[in-house]
């Protein structure tokens, strides 16, 4: 494909989205309140599949209120979890057969009405927060951003504070929390089959973006009938890059709304913060990922704010911050974080 006519393209695309990371308001009306819990048949061991059979069916609008679990009691025994952490709900996970490659249990699928392939799922993240007074993080064997120099594993339960919103690392050490799921996504397409949870991409999934967090706006493409968003790897607290493979990972409760958006045409997935607009870049490649935030960024810039693509690309070099969103779920990812206050008055 020429660049002429990729630009041409994906110009339209980021005209859409634009719309959407702006002043265009939901074309959806808040609807019904559903919760859906951690069960053995609403919950998927570590992939995402268009063939799942839904665990909910919502309509456009409606609210989702979820309980995503850390994991079965057996993954977290073997790591090294001490008998007083595991729950109940841990050990109800360990009769599930039916397992993917990834490491995930993710709550779902949840088929959305009306949703169809080339259709965007505009998820709105109204609240998220911690469901245990416990997290933990882990890593194995060589695993990891520098695996070299950790031939061993290790596994570390860390207590948390929900009511101080605080997690005591040791006795000097307090980490502040920003609860945000790991992995939000939605089937891939039917002809890809079944794919582990672990990397990121066009189905948006394992992003780990710690900037995800409440109040946040997430646009994923939908690429099946129903979308079939499904939604766990709960974090207390990552650092961007998550060097060692895990975050503070923990069980969490979200609120959050689902919105069809007909109006809206993307290839990857994009963000909108209070304070942000990003775009987003997904490569084994991590110089590949911070390309394509980039060029994401440039685009929407030219299409939101009427630039030429030398000047979007000029205004991303003076205000624009790449982020290494994670370096280790084989496919990397950079976040392109664009601030909302260099815009003066109301679009």
């Amino acid at each position: 494909m020429s660049r002429a006519v990729r630009g041409a393209r994906c110009g339209a695309l980021t005209l859409a989205v634009a719309m959407a990371m702006a002043t265009v308001p939901s074309r959806a009306q808040t609807g019904k309140t559903h919760q859906l819990k951690p069960t053995l048949s609403t919950v998927e061991w570590g992939y995402y599949d268009a063939s799942a059979k839904p665990a909910l069916r919502v309509a456009s609008g409606d609210i989702l209120e979820v309980e995503t679990v850390l994991h079965a009691a057996e993954v977290l025994r073997r790591y090294g979890m001490e008998e007083k952490w595991v729950t109940d709900e841990m050990r109800m996970f360990d009769q599930i057969k039916d397992r993917g490659v990834g490491g995930h249990l993710l709550l779902g699928p949840v088929y959305v009405e009306g949703a169809e392939p080339g259709d965007v799922l505009e998820v709105k993240l109204l609240e998220i927060r911690g469901r245990e007074a416990f997290g933990v993080n882990l890593f194995r064997p060589n695993g990891g951003t520098i695996p070299s120099e950790f031939p061993y594993g290790r596994f570390k339960t860390v207590p948390v504070d929900l009511k101080a919103n605080v997690a005591q690392f040791s006795p000097t050490i307090e980490i502040p929390l920003a609860p945000f799921f790991g992995s939000i996504g939605v089937a891939p397409p039917a002809m890809v089959g079944r794919i582990s949870s672990s990397p990121p991409g066009v189905h948006t999934g394992n992003l780990d973006n710690k900037d995800l967090v409440s109040g946040t706006t997430l646009y994923i493409p939908v690429h099946v009938k129903g979308a079939l968003l499904s939604i766990g790897d709960g974090h207390l607290a990552q650092g961007h890059g998550e060097v060692d493979g895990t975050a503070l990972e923990a069980a969490l409760f979200g609120r959050l709304q689902v919105i069809v958006r007909k109006d809206l045409k993307l290839i990857w997935p994009r963000a909108e913060t209070p304070t942000h607009y990003i775009t987003m870049g997904l490569n084994e490649d991590l110089d590949e990922a911070a390309r394509l935030a980039t060029r994401e960024m440039v685009e929407y810039l030219s299409e939101a704010y009427n630039l030429t693509p030398a000047d979007a690309y000029a205004l991303a070099s003076m205000v624009v911050d790449l982020h290494v969103t994670q370096t280790v779920d084989g496919v990397k990812g950079v976040h392109a974080a664009l601030p909302k206050s260099i815009f003066k008055g109301a679009r």
